[in-house]
């Protein structure tokens, strides 16, 4: 029996083959596409991006029908809820992913609604649509990430003891750097960053393949005497990944962050960042807006990344979740469009979703279990399940084995508010 619209519909999803995914017979990507969709995964291929939601570029439809998840919303709009209808209109304001990161992402960021905006009208060829792309990532296994600027103190020491990065920027640059201080004022620092990263961004294709074939002869000798810091050793593993290629030496201007399964790191507007390794899942505002300048074959637009940024430094805010019950852990990043619960049920145990005045989707992981959502036959779920819930539907969960479950929704800050 085909669910009314105030239920549970069913998700098939797509996936993305981008070359820096894991390959199918390790991927997770790979294994939950799979088991959604009743298809086999090619075992060398990569697999990157899972994609639940209603971006056009890879959109979800309804396990029962076909129908695309978007225009079935815009058929029933009621199921997202006033709030959420008022506030964006018939689509969902959120797009769910999960990410399986082989080898490193472009250095990138994404533009917030004015740069979107106009971005989108200048060059809609390259930027698809006029929204801006906030993203918060929740690490599955250990997660490897780059995000945001070193502070000031921790540049110096970088140029103290990384002479290629000195030739490249060079001697004037240089001493901007170490002649500048924090109380010089915010601005002041930033404004320096922004001259000296901008010049390195922009160098010239032979003086950065100079300058990393340099590095990496230097690092790999002084390897054999001494042990290499952790930066050291993922310059090394980038310029394996890209080689001759502005990002490898660009990483030491950044945070290296590690994040322990269950941990999970937002990215905001104009906030250069790229994933290294690891697998995650990610929730964004609905958009594909990326503006790229190292670490990638594709279209790098160096200007528009380095005027974009803002520059700010020291390292990025871990998320660690609050406790909803003894199974639910929420993430709340400080943008309205979404948040993510991540539930661990035990085998036998039950846990109550509440009713909330938007939308939700749920992604099963690992295990199996009953969804209920009063109506007394349920629906069965089990690993590679998608379910769209309907607002203000009441979700009981009960695992037949330990069941791994996310679910993101829109922000409960939103309808707290008004």
């Amino acid at each position: 029996m085909e669910d009314s619209p105030c239920h549970l519909q069913r998700l098939h999803c797509s996936v993305k083959n981008y070359d820096w995914g894991l390959p199918g017979r390790v991927s997770e990507v790979a294994r939950l596409h799979a088991l959604n969709s009743g298809s086999r995964f090619r075992a060398e291929d990569p697999y990157a991006e899972l994609w639940i939601g209603t971006h056009d570029s890879s959109p979800s439809f309804l396990a029962s029908n076909g129908v695309s998840l978007k225009s079935w919303i815009s058929d029933n709009p009621d199921v997202l809820g006033e709030q959420v209808l008022l506030k964006w209109g018939a689509d969902l304001p959120f797009l769910f992913k999960v990410l399986s990161v082989g080898k490193a992402l472009s250095i990138q960021a994404h533009p917030d609604k004015e740069l979107a905006r106009i971005l989108h009208k200048l060059h809609p060829d390259l930027y698809k649509d006029g929204n801006h792309k906030p993203e918060m990532a929740l690490a599955i296994t250990n997660f490897e990430a780059l995000c945001g600027f070193i502070t000031l103190k921790e540049l110096k020491g970088v140029l103290h003891s990384i002479p290629e990065i000195v030739e490249l920027i060079g001697a004037t640059n240089t001493n901007l750097v170490l002649q500048t201080n924090d109380h010089d004022g915010e601005e002041k620092v930033k404004s320096v960053l922004k001259a000296v990263f901008t010049d390195l961004m922009s160098a010239s294709k032979e003086r950065v393949t100079d300058a990393v074939n340099r590095l990496k002869t230097r690092l790999l000798k002084e390897n054999e005497v001494r042990q290499l810091t952790d930066k050291e050793q993922l310059v090394l593993r980038l310029e394996g990944q890209y080689p001759s290629d502005v990002g490898v030496i660009a990483a030491f201007f950044l945070n290296l962050v590690k994040l322990n399964p269950g941990e999970a790191l937002f990215l905001g507007a104009n906030e250069p960042h790229a994933y290294l390794s690891g697998e995650c899942v990610e929730c964004m505002a609905t958009s594909d807006n990326v503006v790229r300048a190292g670490l990638t074959p594709k279209l790098r637009d160096v200007q528009t990344l380095c005027s974009m940024l803002t520059y700010k430094q020291g390292s990025p805010e871990i998320l660690h979740g609050v406790s909803l019950n003894p199974y639910v852990n929420k993430y709340t990043p400080p943008f309205e469009e979404f948040e993510i619960d991540r539930c661990i049920l035990p085998q036998g145990e039950t846990v109550v979703f509440p009713a909330v005045p938007g939308p939700s989707i749920f992604l099963v992981t690992v295990g199996e279990g009953n969804m209920n959502t009063g109506s007394p036959e349920g629906h069965v779920v089990t690993e590679g399940n998608v379910l769209f819930a309907a607002a203000n539907t009441e979700i009981s969960v009960t695992s037949a084995s330990e069941l791994h479950l996310y679910r993101t929704a829109v922000n409960s800050k939103v309808f707290q508010a008004s």
